[in-house]
């Protein structure tokens, strides 16, 4: 008589079955308890890795900009401030460009592992998420890992942002590239603003960098203070000084009023372990000379890093 129960086989596989779905959703909820500063660091050399943003050598050409980044001892480089002349993954970039990009850095021996996402908050929805797809489609060709987006000063287009850049972080997340914004003013001036914008976007694709040049710059707060309310959130470090509200920001690093060595040791009690982006130093007459103060700004964080 044949049995009306499953056969050990039955029984086997879906047992095997069940295991793979429990191991896959185990590896599902690791991975969204990841945090943010764990997969910012994943897009540098290293825990505590300190990395160079283009900003220095924006007036001068692609070639001099990488040659700068180098002789200034970095290896891991960041696409963030565009121009006319280098728009990066920027919606005016050519095919040119791009190949021109994939070609040389590698050549230096650098890794680009950022750049900048552009919004244009008054457009029609479908137009302004149109350009945030290209943008992020060609941070993927390139390797890119985060995009940063800077926000909006102006309050009327507020809600688009938040729109937009939920839009973002939903579409990076199917693409492996993160989201990300910094203190900038307006939208994000400072903690309460940030924290209002991890609300608003609500998506665990979309995190904070934290800029404590532009927190004075912006707003004149103590930057230390601010970053108490979100240090738990922060991914990326942006070096950067600024002597006053307002006032000069491309100077050396100690010229100014940033408390580093203060938000360093707070960032590490909150396990934060990098990356760092150098952005800012005093502009030399020449891409060498821009070297040597970046270079400068490099060892100091290595110093205060070494003693906090």
């Amino acid at each position: 008589m044949k049995s009306s129960f499953p056969s050990v086989a039955v029984f086997s596989a879906a047992h095997s079955t069940r295991r793979r779905f429990l191991k896959s959703a185990a590896v599902a909820l690791t991975a969204a308890a990841v945090s943010r500063h764990s997969v910012a660091a994943a897009a540098s050399g290293g825990p505590w890795e300190i990395c160079c943003l283009n900003r220095p050598w924006v007036k001068w050409s692609l070639d001099e900009m990488l040659d700068g980044v180098k002789a200034a001892g970095f290896r891991t480089l960041g696409l963030q401030t565009v121009s006319k002349a280098n728009p990066f993954i920027g919606p005016d970039a050519t095919r040119e460009h791009l190949d021109a990009l994939k070609q040389k850095i590698p050549a230096r021996g650098l890794k680009a592992t950022m750049g900048r996402l552009s919004t244009q908050e008054a457009k029609p929805f479908a137009d302004a998420t149109a350009e945030i797809r290209l943008q992020i489609d060609r941070a993927q060709e390139l390797g890119l890992r985060v995009l940063i987006n800077t926000g909006t000063g102006k309050p009327e287009h507020y809600d688009a942002w938040y729109r937009l850049m939920a839009f973002a972080a939903a579409y990076g997340a199917d693409r492996g590239v993160q989201i990300v914004t910094k203190p900038h003013g307006g939208v994000n001036a400072a903690a309460a603003e940030l924290l209002k914008c991890l609300e608003k976007v609500n998506h665990a694709n979309f995190g904070i960098w934290y800029d404590p040049g532009n927190v004075l710059f912006y707003t004149g707060k103590d930057s230390l203070a601010e970053l108490e309310p979100v240090v738990k959130h922060v991914s990326a470090f942006v070096g950067k000084d600024c002597v006053a509200q307002n006032g000069d920001a491309m100077i050396q690093f100690g010229q100014g009023k940033v408390n580093f060595s203060g938000i360093l040791r707070r960032l590490k009690r909150a396990d934060f372990k990098g990356p760092i982006w150098i952005e800012t130093c005093a502009i030399g007459e020449t891409p060498a000379a821009t070297a040597v103060n970046a270079k400068a700004n490099r060892e100091f964080l290595e110093r205060a890093l070494a003693t906090s």
